[in-house]
């Protein structure tokens, strides 16, 4: 008998893609964000998730920007975005060959009956109590958002109180030279 994990993220490469990321990076300016928010709402462009934060380089920050394919023609939205002064690079990343992360953070009903439940499908997936009271518990779990869905899915059975998600971050993969190099062999930590 096999031993598998008790969840993986589904393969997602003969799945049809249903969703643009695009990476935007932009001048860590002030109205920016404004900007391109109104530059979708304008056009009825539908998007899924936006965030935000600094990137790698000071006074830039990367828009992670996740539209819907049937929605919005993808080579319409960049030229708009192409035409805000402050966009410096945009980078289409195919779901396929990005990871891709989100975070979770829910309160949650647990009564003393159900509380080892709630636990457990934590425990399952990997998430984390961060706060405990009487008859409810807050938790977080992060990772790719098919699983968050789940997670949230089954949450919802015991009743959830509060909840939110950051929408998503993602990056593309590394080529496997790069992951390979990027932990020394004498150390064993990352170089």
């Amino acid at each position: 008998m096999s031993k598998e994990p008790l969840y993986n993220t589904p393969s997602r490469s003969n799945e049809p893609i249903r969703h643009h990321i695009l990476s935007v990076l932009v001048q860590n300016r002030a109205g920016v964000l404004a900007r391109v928010a109104s530059l979708f709402a304008r056009r009825g462009f539908n998007i899924f998730s936006l965030a935000v934060a600094p990137a790698e380089d000071e006074g830039m920050s990367r828009i992670t920007i996740v539209v819907d394919v049937q929605s919005t023609p993808l080579e319409q939205v960049t030229k708009q975005l192409f035409k805000l002064i402050d966009v410096i690079k945009i980078s289409e990343l195919d779901p396929r060959r990005s990871v891709e992360r989100e975070l979770l953070i829910a309160t949650v009903k647990a009564p003393d009956d159900q509380r080892g439940h709630v636990v457990e499908l934590v425990n399952i997936f990997e998430g984390k109590i961060i706060a405990v009271a009487e008859s409810v518990l807050t938790v977080s779990l992060d990772g790719h958002p098919d699983k968050l869905n789940d997670f949230e899915d089954l949450l919802a059975g015991y009743g959830i109180v509060e909840l939110q998600r950051t929408g998503r971050v993602a990056l593309p993969k590394l080529e496997r030279p790069a992951r390979l190099r990027a932990v020394s062999p004498t150390t064993g930590k990352a170089g």
